[in-house]
């Protein structure tokens, strides 16, 4: 990594499982990235403040409940709203994967799902940021 990425990890809407999160939580600190979790049941307007005050690179969304067509668009119009269309966000939990293609066309960068290693997650996103911040040097 080219510096230490700041991450919020999220879990919004309804859903009361975050085991999943906290897991990724820790792989990514332990991978070096700066990891702020918000905890359970934020809505999709919280998720984007908490971005918006850690000045985060990335924000992990964790879904289990099914409301990933509803809660995921609402996050990204908000960061689109608040001029942070550069945040990469990122989405995990049970997505099936006929809604991988619709998530991806609203802007979602990848989504990792079930099975996913902690490995391949953490250094797609140190190497997705990387990326990034190149592209970003070079304008």
């Amino acid at each position: 990594m080219k510096r230490p990425y700041r991450v919020v990890v999220a879990k919004p809407g309804l859903d009361g499982h975050d085991r999943g999160a906290k897991v990724i939580a820790r792989a990514l600190r332990d991978g070096g990235f700066e990891v702020i979790y918000t905890g359970l049941h934020q809505t999709p307007e919280q998720v984007v403040q908490a971005v918006v005050q850690e000045d985060a690179d990335a924000v992990g969304l964790s879904l289990l409940s099914g409301a990933h067509l509803t809660l995921v668009p609402r996050v990204i119009e908000g960061l689109r709203a608040q001029g942070l269309d550069d945040v990469l966000v990122i989405v995990g939990g049970i997505i099936p994967e006929g809604d991988i293609p619709a998530l991806k066309d609203l802007g979602v960068a990848e989504v990792f799902t079930p099975g996913a290693s902690l490995d391949t997650t953490v250094h797609w996103l140190a190497d997705a940021l990387d990326r990034r911040e190149e592209a970003t040097a070079g304008s």
